[in-house]
């Protein structure tokens, strides 16, 4: 494959059940060696995108090529090059960790010395050193992830699908989890591992791994080197995170620790529909509020005196960058 081609590419996707489009007129490219992130809310169109891109499903219409080849007549071709981690836990709970990672090497392919040299570099890769002969199921759900990516690239393909990989786990293991994803793409790049700092702007490329990750987890979005939001089956944003950022929001956002978060969002929403803020949007971030206007220098004294006159102290407000959970937010009301 050359290194200029993209590893994916999606033309004109769509797929219809019936009258309900489930992807429509989707497209895209993935980068080789890059993470791409393709995020959205639950039932937005990932899953369907990616399982055409397996080929496991048709498309209705349009195509999408995978290594320089057309999926629809090339799936068998495709498939022994492509590692794919399903939304759901897919090993055997029964075997131990190597017995699982023996079992999907030999269905992959490998055999003897490749079998054993490529489960003793998963083992390194995904920490699993020592872990070699506990049950699956006694594993707990970060662990079992990294089990079950060192299955997914167990026979090094090159590209990766990641289909919800961080579903139900843990804050402190999908961190984990994503710096295993850095460690694996640096790694078969021969680059130095990723900077501690998340949402690094780092060029993808090269000829390694490529890693397309479903997820609908706004702060794993910062992590990709490009990404594509899906919504309602549509792409509504896509490029690099900054990009993104630059393009897609419209204003300025202002960070307020109120006394009531609670309180401080509904009134900031009554001044909004009223029309006595001009402002664009408010939203809740835990104990914490973001609003959005289109000059938040102007407006920043009116929302602090909005707060002030309705009994809630503004502890904290400045404004701040826009997350990507903010832009998201953003483009669904655009």
């Amino acid at each position: 494959m050359n290194d200029q081609q993209p590893a994916i590419l999606a033309n004109s996707l769509t797929k219809r059940f019936g009258d309900f489009t489930a992807v429509e007129d989707v497209n895209f490219e993935v980068r080789r060696g890059e993470i791409f992130g393709f995020l959205g809310p639950n039932g937005s169109g990932k899953t369907t995108t990616i399982r055409m891109m397996l080929g496991l499903m048709k498309p209705t219409s349009g195509e999408v090529n995978v290594l320089g080849m057309d999926v629809n007549g090339n799936a068998t071709r495709i498939r022994p090059r492509i590692g794919y981690m399903s939304q759901r836990f897919s090993l055997y709970n029964d075997l131990t960790v190597l017995q699982n990672l023996n079992f999907y090497g030999a269905a992959y392919g490998l055999k003897n010395q490749e079998l054993q040299e490529n489960i003793r570099d998963a083992l390194v890769m995904a920490g699993l050193e020592g872990r070699e002969n506990a049950k699956t199921k006694d594993l707990s759900g970060g662990w079992r992830q990294r089990l079950a990516l060192s299955a997914a690239i167990l026979h090094r393909p090159e590209v990766v699908f990641l289909d919800e990989p961080t579903a139900g786990v843990d804050p402190v293991s999908r961190r984990a989890f994503w710096d295993l994803l850095y460690e694996l793409v640096s790694t078969s790049l021969r680059l130095p591992p990723f900077s501690e700092k998340m949402g690094g702007e780092k060029e993808g490329g090269g000829a390694g791994v490529t890693v397309f990750v479903t997820t609908h987890y706004m702060d794993e979005a910062e992590h990709c080197h490009r990404l594509a939001f899906i919504q309602r089956g549509k792409i509504i944003a896509y490029g690099s995170p900054a990009e993104i950022k630059s393009g897609m929001m419209r204003g300025q956002v202002l960070e307020i620790a109120p006394s009531d978060a609670v309180a401080a969002v509904r009134v900031l929403r009554a001044a909004q529909e009223s029309g006595s803020l001009p402002i664009e949007e408010v939203e809740l971030y835990g104990s914490l509020v973001h609003v959005v206007a289109p000059d938040m220098k102007r407006q920043q004294r009116a929302i602090e005196n909005t707060l002030r006159q309705a009994g809630i102290r503004a502890e904290h407000a400045g404004i701040i960058e826009p997350s990507l959970e903010d832009v998201f937010i953003s483009a669904m009301k655009a």
